[in-house]
């Protein structure tokens, strides 16, 4: 049970993630907000692990589950969360968040090809479902206000919310790899992983900054933005993360991740009340209907 609960907090934080995400895009641009928190997360992290005396943890870990966490926190949190980040922009987060939740149905199908699982009636069934939820999400209404712009921004925040899902599937089997190992398999070992993991990204962002953030537009932010990303990156990276990693030693991938992925009935409902966004009733059934299609492919 224990497990099945921790999938389900990562679910909520990351809700209250994405609403403080959306309120800080509104001043700063996708890649600058991804810096910031990761970076200030990471020190967050850190600086924890040294206060509860598990520092040591890190230096115990072995370098295949290093690297593992590393470089699923650069495809994951870093070009995976900033264009998370250009979705939420473009199309809010009562629209973004069910889309890239439809991550369980990328990583079937990595275990699919890599490992031959076998596909039956209820996986086809489930991806239809998913693939019926996404369009009917990202279908436009065909409004006499609608202007080729925001057909442009439906379309790029679709787009960028399916790479998104791509991405953190990837992610999310190699941080299982990890975390699975028999080195690695305790409370202590997945908080240091999930440090690693942040504190990864959080180097290759800043040493890409020249590049990705020529004019270091993080360095310039707003004190209310700055605490709103940092907030957002806590409750995300720190306590999200850490709660499906510690769900993967308890429960398999196949149960933890389909938990995790109800966001969505979460973030619709969420995205009206605090984010006053527009929502009609296709995107609520789209959402609706996304989440049936994961859990009739990992649960039935």
């Amino acid at each position: 049970m224990i497990g099945e609960l921790a999938a389900l907090g990562a679910a909520i934080c990351w809700t209250v993630s994405a609403v403080l995400y959306k309120e800080a895009l509104l001043k700063v641009k996708p890649i600058s907000a991804n810096i910031v928190r990761c970076v200030c997360t990471s020190i967050v992290l850190v600086v924890c692990l040294a206060i509860i005396g598990k520092f040591g943890v890190l230096t115990d870990l072995p370098l295949y589950a290093v690297i593992l966490a590393s470089v699923s926190g650069i495809i994951g949190l870093g070009f995976g969360d900033t264009v998370y980040m250009v979705s939420l922009k473009l199309i809010g987060v009562a629209r973004a968040v069910p889309i890239t939740c439809t991550y369980p149905l990328f990583n079937l199908l990595l275990a699919v090809f890599l490992q031959g699982e076998v596909v039956t009636l209820y996986v086809v069934l489930g991806t239809v479902a998913i693939v019926l939820g996404v369009w009917l999400i990202s279908r436009e209404e065909k409004e006499t206000g609608t202007s080729e712009t925001q057909k442009k921004g439906l379309v790029r925040g679709v787009a960028s919310a399916l790479a998104t899902a791509i991405l953190w599937a990837v992610s999310i089997t190699m941080i299982n790899m990890a975390v699975t190992l028999p080195e690695t398999g305790s409370l202590d070992h997945a908080l240091a992983i999930n440090t690693i993991r942040v504190s990864a990204v959080a180097v290759f962002l800043l040493a890409s900054a020249p590049i990705t953030d020529t004019k270091c537009s993080f360095l310039k932010m707003q004190r209310k933005t700055l605490i709103t990303l940092i907030s957002g990156g806590i409750v995300a990276l720190a306590l999200g993360w850490f709660f499906l990693t510690f769900s993967f030693i308890h429960t398999p991938e196949s149960q933890a991740v389909p938990i995790s992925s109800t966001t969505p009935l979460f973030a619709t409902v969420s995205g009206i009340i605090f984010l006053h966004e527009q929502v009609t009733a296709k995107d609520v059934v789209g959402s609706m209907i996304i989440v049936i299609g994961i859990f009739l492919i990992f649960t039935v």
